[in-house]
C-alpha cells in the first residue's frame, strides 16, 4: 500500500476526547474515528490488524473442534423472555424496538438465547455431543458510560463461542481446555494476561474467569496474593477477615452522639476503633430496600450483594426512600426494622459489642450483638477486598492492580437449557438437559489492549502477528535513482509475499520517521542517497534504537519479523 493513497490521516495533536494511551495513539495514527460517543469507525490500518486478530482466534477455535456460524443481530424479545433476562435488562443495556408488525425485537448484546434456541432445534441425540459453535459478530449494548476509546463502547464486534455437553464433567473438562486455549491466543497476539476468578454477572452460571491485561488504564480491580496463585476480580475476591475480640456480649447501652453521622465521626467521638462499629449502607432494587450491615473497617462489595439478594441492579437509596421505612441516615440500626431486607456481612456475625445507630437522630447504641439483638434475612460475605487484605487461602498479603478485561469464559451449566427446555436424548433414550459453556473475546477492546501493552512515547509498537503491515518502506532525499531503487525494492518485497506500507510521499525525513514510529510497523526499511553508495538499505526494528545498513542482495526481511 502506498502511503500517498492510504485512507486516513495522522494527527499532530492528541484529541481532547482521548483518555488513555491506546485511545490517543489509535486516533493520532489515523486508525479509528469516532462517529458518536461509544461508536467508532475502523479505518484501513485498524481493520487490517483486526482481521489478523480474527484469523488467529479462528485458528484456535477451529483447533479445538469449533464450527463457525453467524446468528442474527436482531432477535425476538420472546427468547429473552423465556430466560427472564428481558425483564432484567429491558430499558437498560438491552436495546429493544418494535417492527412494522408490532413484534418486539432486540439488538443482541450477547447470543446465549439465540444459540440455545438454535441447538435445541438441531441437536437431539447424545451422539451429536459435545458440540462447540462460535461466531465473530457485531453486537450492541446500550452502554450508559462509554469511555476510553475502544475499551468500553456501545457497538462492538465479539468472538462468542458456546459449547454443549451431556454432563457437568464433560463441561468441566472442556472449560479447562478453553482456559488454556485463551492463554495461547493472547500469547500469540503479543500480550501477557492473567486469569482471575470473576462474577458471572448477567450471563450467569456457576463459575467464570476473566483474562486481564494488567494496565493502569484498566477499569477493573485485580486482586492477587503474594503467597499463592490466588487471583480474582475484586468483585468476587474473598479475604480472611481479622477476628476482633470485644469481650463477651454486654447489655445494650444508648449513648448520645450529636452530629456524629459517619463511622469516623462515631469512632472518634466514642474513642473506639472503626472495627468496633457497625456500618449501615442502604441500597434500593426494583423490589425492595436492602439494609447492608458490615463492620466499620470494611466496605460493601456491591457485586457480592447483588448476587446475595438475586438483584440484577441496585442503587444507593435516597433520603426519601429511607424515610418511607422510618430509617435515619447516619443513625440507622437493623433493630426492629420493618419491610426491609437485612443482609449482614459475616464479619458482623462474628464480632461482639458493636456500636450501631439507635434509629433516632443524635443517638447510637453500644454493645449490639447478632443474633441476640436483631435479625438478618441473610448472613454472608459482602465485603470488598482491598490492597493489603489477607488471603483467605494462605494468609498472604493481597495486592490490588488495575486491569483491562480482554476475554471471559463461563460455566453456564443448565441455566439456559432449563429455562428454554433444551434437551438431548441420552443413551437410555431419556431427555436430559444440555450443559453449556460460554466463551467471549471483544475484538475492539482487544485491539486497544494490544496497543495499550505495546507502545512508547513515540507511538505504537505492533507485535508482528497483528501489525497492519510487516514492513514500513520509505525513501528520503531527492533524486530519481533513490525513488527508482525504492520502487524496485517495493515490488520485490511484495512479490515475495510481504505486506509493505510504502511511504512514497515527498515529505521531509523528519516527518516520515516520526510517522513511522507513530504507526508502529515491526521494521522500517529506508533508502537514501547514502545507502545507494553501498547498494544497501537502512534497517531499523521498531523495538530498537539501532539502525543497520544491509546490502540489498543480503536482505532477508524475515530475520526482522520474528
Amino acid at each position: 500500500m502506498r502511503r500517498s493513497q492510504l485512507f486516513g490521516r495522522t494527527l499532530r495533536e492528541i484529541p481532547s476526547e482521548a483518555e488513555i494511551p491506546s485511545h490517543q495513539l489509535l486516533l493520532q495514527a489515523g486508525m479509528i474515528r469516532r462517529l458518536v460517543v461509544g461508536m467508532y469507525s475502523y479505518l484501513p490500518l485498524a481493520q487490517r490488524a483486526l482481521r489478523k486478530i480474527e484469523n488467529i482466534i479462528r485458528e484456535e477455535m477451529d483447533g479445538i473442534g469449533g464450527q463457525e456460524i453467524d446468528m442474527p443481530l436482531v432477535q425476538p424479545a420472546g427468547l429473552w423472555q423465556e430466560t427472564g433476562r428481558w425483564e432484567m435488562l429491558e430499558g437498560r443495556e438491552l436495546a429493544g424496538f418494535e417492527d412494522r408488525f408490532g413484534r418486539k425485537l432486540v439488538l443482541a448484546m450477547t447470543h446465549e438465547e439465540a444459540v440455545t434456541d438454535l441447538v435445541r432445534n438441531q441437536t437431539n441425540s447424545y451422539r451429536q455431543l459435545p458440540l462447540m459453535l462460535y461466531q465473530i459478530k457485531l453486537k450492541f449494548r446500550d452502554e450508559p458510560r462509554p469511555r476510553a476509546g475502544l475499551i468500553r463502547v456501545r457497538e462492538f464486534a465479539m468472538k462468542d463461542a458456546y459449547s454443549f455437553h451431556t454432563d457437568e464433567a464433560d463441561l468441566e473438562s472442556y472449560y479447562d481446555q478453553m482456559h488454556q486455549v485463551y492463554l495461547g491466543i493472547f500469547r500469540r497476539l503479543g500480550i501477557d494476561v492473567v486469569s482471575v476468578e470473576s462474577d458471572p454477572g448477567i450471563i450467569g452460571g456457576t463459575e467464570a474467569h476473566e483474562f486481564m491485561l494488567i494496565a493502569d488504564a484498566g477499569e477493573d480491580r485485580v486482586i492477587s496474593c503474594n503467597g499463592c496463585d490466588y487471583r480474582a476480580n475484586a468483585d468476587v475476591a474473598a479475604v480472611r477477615k481479622p477476628q476482633i475480640d470485644n469481650g463477651k456480649p454486654a447489655p445494650i447501652e444508648e449513648v448520645e452522639t450529636p452530629d456524629q453521622t459517619t463511622i469516623d465521626d462515631v469512632a472518634n467521638f466514642l474513642g473506639l476503633q472503626k472495627e468496633q462499629t457497625l456500618k449501615a449502607v442502604f441500597y434500593s432494587t426494583d423490589e425492595s430496600l436492602i439494609f447492608a450491615a458490615i463492620r466499620g473497617d470494611m466496605e460493601v462489595n456491591e457485586t457480592k450483594l447483588k448476587r446475595a439478594v438475586g438483584a440484577s441492579h441496585l442503587w444507593f437509596s435516597t433520603d426519601a426512600e429511607l424515610q418511607r421505612y422510618g430509617l435515619v441516615a447516619g443513625y440507622a440500626s437493623p433493630i426492629d426494622v420493618k419491610g426491609v431486607t437485612v443482609v449482614v456481612d459475616d464479619s458482623v456475625a462474628s464480632t461482639t459489642n458493636l456500636v450501631a445507630g439507635a434509629n433516632k437522630p443524635g443517638y447510637h447504641l453500644k454493645n449490639m450483638n447478632y443474633p441476640r439483638d436483631f435479625r438478618a434475612d441473610l448472613v454472608t460475605d459482602i465485603s470488598l477486598a482491598r490492597n493489603g487484605s489477607t488471603c483467605i487461602h494462605c494468609g498472604g498479603t493481597l495486592r490490588e492492580r488495575r486491569g483491562i478485561e480482554v476475554g471471559n469464559i463461563f460455566k453456564l451449566g443448565t441455566k439456559y437449557s432449563e429455562t428454554m427446555n433444551a434437551t438431548y436424548l441420552s443413551q437410555k433414550g431419556r431427555p436430559e438437559l444440555l450443559f453449556m459453556g460460554c466463551y467471549g473475546i471483544g475484538l475492539g477492546r482487544l485491539l486497544a489492549s494490544i496497543v495499550e501493552a505495546n507502545h512508547d512515547e513515540d507511538g505504537i509498537i505492533w507485535p508482528p502477528a497483528v501489525a497492519p503491515y510487516q514492513i514500513h518502506l520509505m525513501h528520503i532525499g531527492k533524486g530519481d535513482e533513490v525513488r527508482e531503487q525504492t520502487e524496485t525494492l517495493y515490488a520485490n518485497l511484495r512479490a515475495q509475499g510481504y505486506e509493505v506500507l510504502y511511504d512514497d510521499r515527498p515529505e521531509s525525513p523528519g516527518v516520515k520517521f516520526k510517522e513511522a514510529d507513530l504507526l508502529g510497523m515491526p521494521v522500517r526499511f529506508t533508502i537514501s542517497q547514502r545507502t545507494l553508495e553501498t547498494n544497501s538499505v537502512e534497517v531499523k526494528r521498531r523495538t530498537e534504537q539501532e539502525k543497520h545498513l544491509v546490502r540489498l542482495e543480503e536482505l532477508d526481511p524475515q530475520l526482522y519479523l520474528s
